[in-house]
């Protein structure tokens, strides 16, 4: 089944029922008013959700179907208790220190990076990216996110491939120009990861058919930037750490309760055992800007890609074998923010 939350002034949104083709939803919020309240009694309320999609797609029952509109979509959880990204795509960390001279520790291969982002106000996936400076160094990053039930402290992998509920797209802005000094600190990110953005849906892993295999989702993340393709990463490939490993790695000093939100990093895909190519080459592209830029940093000595400025846009999205759209687009233009 497919869930989305609607914006209705209020901090949780209402939960609706999204039909598979997105074009209707039915409101939801009879069984569970949000989906933060569903997943806190996901063994009872989900049959009853699942109940809801069957009449949806069959065309029955009571409830009233209205044209499902992504504009009125917040992030599936508009806040949410816990939100920790991880760096699945260890090319994507190999690139970042290759362009500035550091050799990656050995360990990053067996041990997840991970940091624990802010989550009490994501963006709404069609909401402007609002930024006070384009000298913070502005960048999208396309990921996959899961969303868990309750997770016991030092979980199997079966228990933490278990526990995954959901699945969706994420927007993890990043400001480049603030996380050298932030890093070098030693203690962090904070400044430099403001809110992220979630696609209009959230979906059951069982949505996914053959694509998902329990821990990775096997098909191509399709980033633009101004209405040009730019990734098309292949979520499948070249995903060192599956979502049962993050998910496990997040709780394994520590429980994570329903509504935990673990991202995937940015999604990368290597090229013939080196960097990619952009997708006006015949490459998959990527994810971010950043890796382009590191990539111009390491062939040609400097990076010529600028971060984003006000006015760009950013859309993500993710198709079926048949051209459906799965979760949504989550489409953002860069705005300055003016208190």
């Amino acid at each position: 089944m497919k869930l989305a939350t609607l914006k209705n002034g209020t901090r949780d949104g209402q939960l609706v029922l999204v039909s598979k083709d997105l074009s209707e939803y039915v409101d939801a919020s009879a069984i569970a008013p949000t989906l933060q309240a569903a997943l806190d009694n996901w063994a009872n309320i989900a049959p009853r959700l699942q109940d809801l999609a069957g009449d949806v797609e069959a065309g029955s029952g009571p409830a009233k179907r209205v044209a499902f509109d992504q504009t009125e979509a917040h992030s599936p959880l508009p806040r949410a208790f816990q939100w920790a990204d991880g760096s699945a795509y260890v090319n994507h960390v190999e690139l970042v220190r290759k362009a500035r001279g550091a050799e990656m520790p050995q360990s990053f291969w067996t041990d997840p990076l991970m940091y624990q982002g802010g989550s009490d106000s994501f963006l709404g996936p069609r909401d402007d990216i609002l930024m006070g400076d384009t000298a913070w160094g502005i960048d999208m990053e396309g990921e996959i996110a899961v969303i868990t039930d309750d997770v016991p402290m030092g979980a199997t992998l079966d228990q933490a491939r278990d526990a995954i509920r959901l699945i969706m797209l994420v927007n993890d802005v990043s400001l480049r120009g603030l996380i050298p000094g932030e890093l070098a600190k030693g203690f962090g990110f904070f400044q430099s990861k403001p809110s992220s953005a979630f696609s209009p849906v959230a979906v059951t892993p069982d949505e996914l058919g053959d694509a998902w295999d329990g821990g990775k989702l096997h098909l191509p993340l399709c980033v633009d930037l101004n209405g040009k393709p730019f990734g098309r990463a292949n979520a499948g490939i070249d995903m060192t750490f599956d979502f049962a490993q993050l998910v496990a790695h997040a709780a394994r000093t520590r429980p994570l309760c329903a509504g935990s939100i673990i991202g995937s990093g940015t999604v990368s895909n290597k090229l013939d055992g080196g960097p990619g190519k952009p997708v006006a080459a015949g490459g998959a592209g990527y994810s971010c800007i950043a890796e382009i830029r590191m990539i111009e940093t390491i062939e040609n000595g400097s990076a010529v890609t600028p971060f984003l400025q006000f006015g760009d846009s950013v859309k993500i999205e993710m198709l079926d074998a048949k051209g459906q759209s799965i979760f949504g687009a989550i489409e953002q233009t860069v705005r300055q923010y003016k208190p």
